[in-house]
Formats: structure tokens, C-alpha cells, sequence
């Protein structure tokens, strides 16, 4: 019951995304009605989808505008539903700078529901001995426990990205370019709190 609330409350916010709620919605309860069980499956996993989208929608109006100097690239924004077993991806840009030597300044934020990675990750998180690794640390991002990671070195500029567990998503900054101290403070600018709510 409280699922339909919340979905009915969400159907509110997009009515192109609340029409097709409502077909799966009713085509569910039609099936389920006429003993079609694999239908009524079938359509209730296709409402959960669009719910995702939309919960995935409503997170990225709660991304921050700019991160450090960067503008964000709303018109390059996408939620996206994965297929299998990972739930949707929000994927949000910022910046259109070129860099001296050529590459692009951009950064990348995601979200993605259901990460399969999140086991790994909170394993390594637990591990004491990740301090003795130079490319990797354990922060605090927002009261929330993330691991920085140096992923590639290209001449002076390092590429550093940021993953944070958060429920049953991860949150993934990647800044090339940019020192360990400043993706974090970048990443501190994510409303963490506000995305963990939205999603849960």
C-alpha cells in the first residue's frame, strides 16, 4: 500500500512518464484479475521501471548546478534504465572547457541503482589495509564513507574518481585533471543526504 502512494505521488511530477505508470498499473490488475500471473508480472516490472525513471528524473533536479567552476551540461543529462539486474542510471556532466594540453575539462557524475559493484566496494571500504595503497583512500563525503581512487596518470594531470555506497547505489564522480583534495571537495557539494532519501 505504501508502494502506491508513493508511486502515485511520484505519477504526479511527469505526466508523459505518469501515462505509462497508469497502463502498466491498470494492465497489471487486469492480469492479475484473469489469472494471468506472467502478465501481471510482466507489467508490474515495466511499472517499476517507470518509477525508477522518474525517481531518476526527480534526482537529477537535486544535482548541484556547478561543480567548482564547471557549469553543468543539463541538455547532456540522461536516466537511463538498465537491463538485468541493475536498476536505472542518472548521468549528469559539467563542463565544455579545453584544457591546455588539449584534453577535454570535463567531469562526470552518475548514479546507478542496484550497482553490482557495491559488494566490492564495501569490501574494500572495511579493508584497514587500503592505507597502505598510494592510489587509494577512504574518505568521509557528506558523513558517508567513499573510496578516492587514482585511476590513470597522464603526464602532470592525474584522473582521480570518487565512488560512494550509498543503500543499494553508487555514486561515481570521475574529475580528470583534478588533485585528490579537490574532487573531494567537489564531491562534497553533492547532496548526499537529499539523493539517499529520493532513492530509498
Amino acid at each position: 500500500m505504501k508502494l502506491l502512494i508513493v508511486a502515485l505521488g511520484l505519477l504526479l511530477g511527469s505526466s508523459l512518464q505518469a501515462q505509462d505508470f497508469a497502463k502498466h498499473l491498470t494492465e497489471a490488475r487486469t492480469a492479475y484479475t484473469g489469472g494471468k500471473l506472467e502478465d501481471a508480472r510482466f507489467a508490474m516490472q515495466q511499472m517499476m521501471h517507470e518509477l525508477d525513471i522518474i525517481t531518476g528524473k526527480e534526482v537529477l533536479t537535486l544535482l548541484p548546478q556547478k561543480l567548482d567552476t564547471l557549469s553543468a551540461n543539463i541538455p547532456h543529462d540522461e536516466v537511463t534504465g538498465a537491463s538485468g539486474f541493475t536498476g536505472v542510471v542518472i548521468h549528469r556532466d559539467y563542463g565544455k572547457a579545453i584544457a591546455q594540453d588539449g584534453s577535454e575539462d570535463k567531469v562526470s557524475l552518475e548514479v546507478i541503482t542496484n550497482s553490482p559493484l557495491l559488494g566490492a566496494l564495501n569490501g574494500l571500504l572495511a579493508l584497514p589495509i587500503l592505507g597502505n595503497n598510494p592510489d587509494q583512500k577512504v574518505v568521509k563525503i557528506n558523513g558517508y564513507k567513499a573510496l578516492v581512487t587514482k585511476v590513470s596518470s597522464t603526464g602532470e594531470k592525474d584522473a582521480f574518481e570518487v565512488q560512494l555506497p550509498l543503500n543499494n547505489s553508487l555514486i561515481t564522480l570521475k574529475a580528470p585533471g583534478y588533485n585528490q583534495d579537490k574532487i573531494v571537495a567537489m564531491a562534497n557539494t553533492i547532496p548526499v543526504a537529499a539523493i539517499a532519501k529520493a532513492i530509498q
